[in-house]
């Protein structure tokens, strides 16, 4: 499977008065990765699938928040 958070270097400004960010990240979801439904795709059981929010464990993804998933380069404190 593949990593689906993907990250990204924005440009930063010498003139900009706040402290850069300079890896940023965000989620892409897994169905771009599917061009199309197999067959005999495994299903999660009916009490996972309302847990998950799918019914597919390919197509399950967290969705992660919040800033532990940004990546820090070397150097960086």
């Amino acid at each position: 499977m593949n990593d689906q958070m993907r990250y990204y270097k924005p440009f930063i400004s010498p003139l900009d008065p706040c402290p850069p960010i300079r890896v940023k990240s965000y989620s892409t979801p897994p169905q771009l990765f599917i061009p199309f439904q197999p067959p005999n795709l495994p299903q999660f059981t009916p009490y996972e699938a309302l847990k998950y929010g799918t019914l597919w464990p390919a197509l399950y993804s967290p969705y992660p928040y919040g800033h532990k998933y940004v990546r820090q380069e070397e150097g960086d404190a």
